[in-house]
């Protein structure tokens, strides 16, 4: 992860809990850089990604502030526009697992080929995943990936995090991700693995995920128990109508 992602996530971190607060200005950019010993320009990267997501603003001449409404966000909220994998998002929050619910290669159908712009003849990867916040369960994984576009996904791999294996391991970058979000009612698998109950609403995220380089390697299905965060759509120019 870029040095600056991971002061803006500490950073995050320190607002949601507190540390930061909208009382008084947060530190200066160099006292900011002389703490994480990292240069001033990394500091003003990582303040844009906050302030774009919402949970700080700059006043000229004065520093940088907290808005009164960061510490409303969740630590398992997620941004409708970012998607970076659970283990990146959670996993400095506490700590995630991962239960292998099915696993195998197989041709893709119609609509997986039209997705992820393969051809038929194919192979895919075809993961089933629950995972863990905390040791309680948080959502299920239904992804679909290329083996000519991801190589070397193991159940190794799956137990750990996927999205640390493309960048990492395959030294990909991971570029944007088309996504929709609905809500369902709850599924057998729900009710069996994310523990909900028939009344329980399930929040479903189906996207497509490319590299940076344009390539789509993920079709997917989360499904999001109700009561574990929320998707935030932040929109810093909205003007009443």
């Amino acid at each position: 992860m870029s040095r600056y992602k991971e002061v803006a996530d500490d950073i995050r971190a320190k607002i949601i809990s507190g540390f930061y607060n909208s009382e008084k200005s947060m530190p200066e950019q160099v006292v900011l850089a002389k703490e994480y010993k990292t240069s001033r320009m990394t500091i003003q990267k990582a303040l844009e990604i906050l302030r774009i997501e919402g949970l700080v603003y700059s006043r000229r001449g004065s520093g940088t502030f907290v808005r009164k409404n960061a510490r409303t966000l969740s630590e398992l909220d997620s941004k409708a526009d970012i998607y970076n994998g659970v283990t990146k998002h959670l996993g400095s929050k506490g700590k995630i697992t991962s239960k292998i619910i099915s696993f195998s290669i197989r041709f893709p159908n119609e609509i997986e080929c039209e997705k992820l712009m393969i051809d038929p003849s194919k192979p895919v990867y075809d993961i089933i995943r629950l995972r863990y916040f905390k040791g309680e369960p948080l959502l299920l994984e239904y992804t679909i990936m290329p083996i000519e576009v991801i190589t070397g996904i193991t159940e190794k791999v799956l137990y750990h995090s996927i999205y640390s294996h493309i960048e990492d391991v395959l030294g990909l970058g991971i570029g944007v991700a088309n996504r929709r979000i609905h809500a369902d009612r709850p599924n057998e698998n729900d009710k069996k693995y994310l523990e909900c109950e028939e009344i329980d609403p399930i929040l479903e995220v189906d996207q497509v995920v490319f590299l940076d380089s344009g390539v789509p390697f993920e079709y997917s299905q989360t499904r999001h128990r109700y009561d574990k965060g929320d998707i935030v759509v932040v929109n810093l120019n909205a003007k009443r109508g």
